[in-house]
């Protein structure tokens, strides 16, 4: 009876709280209210009764349950659909993730919009041509032309104009007579102040000098300057390619040399030496430029040599039959598909390299044509075999004999052209070694030689043995070999070293008087009196570890004598003659590391050291003036073409 009595209450309490319930929960029919600022994709499916105006009780608009969640947080209303109500639940992704792609979207609209908004504003308002960053932009223009030798009409062209506006909308491109008559000569006037500040530092130069015709018959005479700065750098400048109408005769190149120096300020008692070919009128204008120390350039001389040694009737014959067999390959395209296909057939396959057409004015065009031919040898004779008009210039087997011969004796000669040409590294104190090294290794009859490649070689050494016996030029190549201290006194004449020596410590001397003469000419003045009044001490310079501790030890009794004193200068000279240098030992390196121990000999050094051994550097201006006038740019003033090649080799 009591247990009845409990289940009935129980039941009763059961049902209000059933009852209950179903008076907090919305009916299907009620409406429910969105949220107030809600922006989730949740809140489509999540509201509030409209009794409920703080909206605290978040009500399922599918079920009608209530969802427990904190203000603004949706993670459990995501979580309620996707527990009790699948399809709400994909449908609520797809709309989350649709309404994040348009609000990417969006965002990349508005910066579309700024980004048009800017380059509209940048494009709209271009630079002033008095604004540094217009005249950075001219300058590195006409730099481009200069440097690169373009016409000066690139300016107009079509192409670089909007490669220029690509890079910066807001450049205005210069008109072509603004860049001729403001921005070049002003660059121009730039540039030749600098040379001009580099070339009166240094005390002593060498030049190269040449002619030259233009396309437009136009004669030039080319100059260009050679010398060691301050930092043991060697120095190469091109300093003009001036128009030269005058009769080329020697009084005419004499007077122009010396205007081109004059109007430079370069003092012609500084000049060491010339380099040039060996026409007759270049010796000639440097013998009345007050005795001019002239070197002749041993590229020509080793050139002419060789064409003296190969003047025999069957080398002749053997090379015009090259020169033949290179004129059948070039003129046809035939030939050298042909030439290709035979290459590769061969056993091993040839290299697949075209043949070398020989240019007179070249230095060892012959020979590389020569041994490009002996390469190919097996090649070629397959294809100019296979064709009737060429069968006669297939090479005989006495024909390659002598070629064979003749590239034996040349082969090792090329080498050393190359590098005597450089511009950036001593090359005169080259030339004693290098004659030398010719007279006992290279030229030197050697076992298996035939009778035809040792009488080219005895050609070849006759004639520059001869060309080189000139006694000013053994003096100066003998003082330049003495100051590198790679070679020094190892390839003069023994009888020679004791005169060359005396030579150097009387030159010494007298380079000595003459730089002190300037430094005691200035009277001192009070502050200098007062301040020798009061002496100070003064830092002892920080000795160098470059020599050994004997060196260091020896040189004390020198540094302590007078700098004008004889017997020092030659104590300095014969310890530098003691020490030692590797043969791979950079001569201007060292003496910048040595120029402490040896000021002297120093100075004998940056004289000599800065001459160069052959004219390639006039030959380079030339080529530099006929990549500027071109077919296409034939109507330059000569004015126009100095500033440009000027500009092209300083820059």
């Amino acid at each position: 009876m009591e247990e009845n009595v409990t289940e009935q209450g129980n039941s009763g309490t059961n049902s209000q709280q059933q009852d209950e319930q179903q008076d907090e929960q919305p009916t299907q029919t009620e409406e429910l209210v969105h949220k107030r600022g809600g922006t989730s994709v949740a809140w489509m499916w999540f509201g509030f009764k409209k009794t409920d105006t703080d909206q605290t009780t978040v009500v399922c608009k599918v079920c009608r349950c209530t969802v427990p969640t904190t203000d603004s947080n949706t993670t459990n209303l995501f979580y309620h659909l996707r527990k009790n109500h699948d399809k709400e639940y994909r449908e609520s992704q797809r709309e989350k993730a649709a309404k994040a792609l348009s609000s990417n979207v969006d965002v990349e609209k508005k910066k579309l919009q700024t980004q048009t908004l800017q380059q509209a504003f940048t494009r709209g308002t271009p630079y002033s041509h008095t604004s540094r960053r217009w005249k950075e932009i001219t300058t590195a223009v006409a730099k481009h032309i200069c440097k690169d030798m373009a016409p000066i009409y690139t300016v107009e062209k079509r192409g670089f104009c909007e490669l220029v506006q690509t890079l910066d909308p807001r450049y205005e491109m210069p008109s072509r007579k603004h860049l001729n008559k403001v921005v070049l000569p002003a660059l121009y006037d730039e540039c030749r102040a600098k040379v001009e500040e580099e070339i009166h530092k240094g005390m002593f130069y060498a030049t190269t000098t040449d002619m030259w015709s233009s396309r437009t018959t136009h004669p030039y005479m080319s100059l260009t300057i050679h010398f060691i700065d301050q930092a043991w750098n060697l120095r190469s400048r091109c300093l003009q390619t001036s128009y030269f109408p005058e009769d080329h005769t020697g009084q005419e190149i004499a007077r122009g040399l010396s205007e081109a120096l004059e109007s430079w300020g370069l003092n012609q008692d500084h000049l060491v030496c010339v380099t040039t070919d060996n026409a007759s009128n270049n010796i000639l204008a440097l013998e009345l430029m007050n005795e001019t120390t002239r070197l002749q350039c041993f590229g020509h001389r080793l050139h002419l040599a060789i064409g003296r040694g190969v003047k025999v009737h069957q080398v002749e014959r053997a090379v015009g039959v090259c020169k033949k067999i290179v004129a059948a390959f070039s003129n046809s395209w035939k030939r050298r598909r042909e030439l290709a296909k035979a290459q590769a057939e061969q056993n091993p396959p040839l290299p697949r390299h075209q043949l070398i057409t020989e240019t007179p004015t070249r230095w060892g065009s012959m020979q590389a044509m020569v041994e490009r031919v002996i390469e190919q040898e097996k090649a070629l004779s397959q294809v100019l075999r296979a064709d009737k008009k060429t069968r006669h210039l297939v090479p005989t087997w006495q024909d390659m004999d002598v070629l064979e011969s003749m590239n034996k004796a040349l082969s090792p000669l090329k080498e050393f052209t190359d590098a005597l040409s450089g511009e950036l590294y001593p090359s005169v104190s080259y030339l004693k070694p290098v004659l030398h090294l010719f007279n006992n290794q290279i030229l030197k009859h050697q076992d298996g030689d035939t009778e035809l490649t040792t009488t080219i070689k005895e050609g070849i050494l006759k004639y520059l043995n001869e060309k080189y016996d000139d006694k000013k030029t053994q003096e100066l190549l003998d003082m330049a070999s003495l100051v590198d201290p790679r070679f020094k006194t190892t390839c003069i004449k023994q009888e020679r070293v004791d005169y060359i020596k005396t030579r150097a410590a009387a030159e010494l001397q007298k380079l000595v008087a003459e730089q002190a003469e300037p430094e005691a000419a200035p009277l001192p003045s009070a502050a200098t009196a007062r301040d020798q009044d009061e002496p100070e001490e003064v830092p002892a310079k920080k000795k160098k570890k470059s020599l050994s501790s004997y060196f260091k030890t020896a040189a004390k009794p020198s540094q302590a004598a007078p700098h004008s004193s004889r017997e020092s200068i030659e104590n300095e000279l014969n310890l530098y003659l003691l020490l030692d240098a590797g043969p791979d030992t950079d001569p201007l390196e060292w003496w910048k590391k040595n120029e402490g121990h040896f000021p002297h000999v120093a100075k004998l050094a940056r004289k000599y050291l800065c001459i160069p051994a052959t004219s390639s550097p006039s030959e380079r201006a030339f080529s530099a003036s006929g990549n500027i006038v071109s077919c296409q740019r034939s109507a330059l003033k000569p004015a126009r073409v100095d500033q440009l090649v000027f500009l092209a080799l300083n820059l």
